[in-house]
């Protein structure tokens, strides 16, 4: 399977060591470069990379739809792999007048920001009718783990899937770091996979601020989550219009914010 690799291990227990193989997720340093210039380098999985392209673009800010990038490439090297991008005038012009540099591990997902400002930027109101029932939400967890290939043989890999209200997870990507699996979800939707506005994120991670400018980048409204959020994820959630379903397991979840998506589930005194 792409994005993974078979080493060789020692499988220890009481009875004995057993020499086995076991399927570990691949690593590999992605450099997103754009005119010539590269904008990111992140440790990532070497699967679905247009999409991982693209959604970064997407919630980076450096375009506002995927048609403002005329070309994509994928070119691998020895050290690691290159996505070239070549953009719309427009939006180079407008790149060319911002200064962004970003190296950093799959843990972060604001690593070289030169500005309060910028890790604190305004985001877009989501505005959206989207309806779920309860038991939608609490149990889409468990639904993506039908959708997480590389994480039922290896482990140690996250998931981002798309919930759409009667369909269940109609579209899922995988990576080792959580950022990059919401990444390629968005740009795959941006691909023409799906309209953000038409379901929720499901995620397998905690809930970070920047994951949430993400999902609000992308006009996703709402966001479920296996774990926890950060507090200030919660408020800029609120301020965003989004919906914040945490610690989703079946039978139930805690809802943060944006209430009025969530149907059924009487009041209790």
């Amino acid at each position: 399977m792409k994005g993974l690799a078979s080493l060789p291990m020692t499988a220890v227990h009481a009875g004995g060591r057993v020499p086995a193989l076991r399927a570990l997720p691949e690593e590999v340093p992605v450099s997103l470069v754009c005119q010539g210039s590269s904008q990111a380098v992140m440790m990532c999985s070497p699967a679905d990379l247009e999409d991982f392209a693209v959604g970064f673009c997407l919630t980076e800010g450096i375009v506002r739809a995927a048609d403002e990038i005329e070309s994509l490439e994928v070119v691998p090297h020895a050290q690691g792999i290159e996505l070239r991008m070549w953009l719309r005038a427009d939006r180079a012009e407008a790149l060319g007048a911002r200064r962004r540099m970003m190296a950093g591990p799959v843990g972060c997902g604001m690593c070289g920001l030169d500005s309060l400002e910028q890790a604190m930027r305004d985001l877009p109101a989501v505005v959206s009718d989207l309806r779920f029932g309860v038991e939608e939400i609490a149990g889409a967890p468990e639904a993506l783990r039908a959708s997480q290939p590389m994480h039922d043989r290896a482990r140690a890999v996250h998931a981002a899937g798309f919930l759409v209200p009667g369909q269940g997870i109609v579209l899922a990507r995988e990576d080792v770091g959580r950022h990059n699996a919401l990444d390629k979800l968005i740009g795959a939707l941006a691909r023409g996979a799906g309209d953000p506005a038409s379901g929720a994120a499901v995620l397998t991670s905690r809930v970070s601020v920047e994951m949430v400018q993400k999902c609000a980048m992308a006009g996703l409204p709402v966001v479920v989550a296996v774990s926890a959020p950060t507090a200030l994820a919660v408020r800029m959630a609120g301020e965003a219009g989004l919906t914040l379903a945490c610690f989703a397991r079946e039978g139930g979840f805690d809802l943060w914010s944006g209430p009025e998506r969530i149907a059924g589930g009487a009041d209790v005194a």
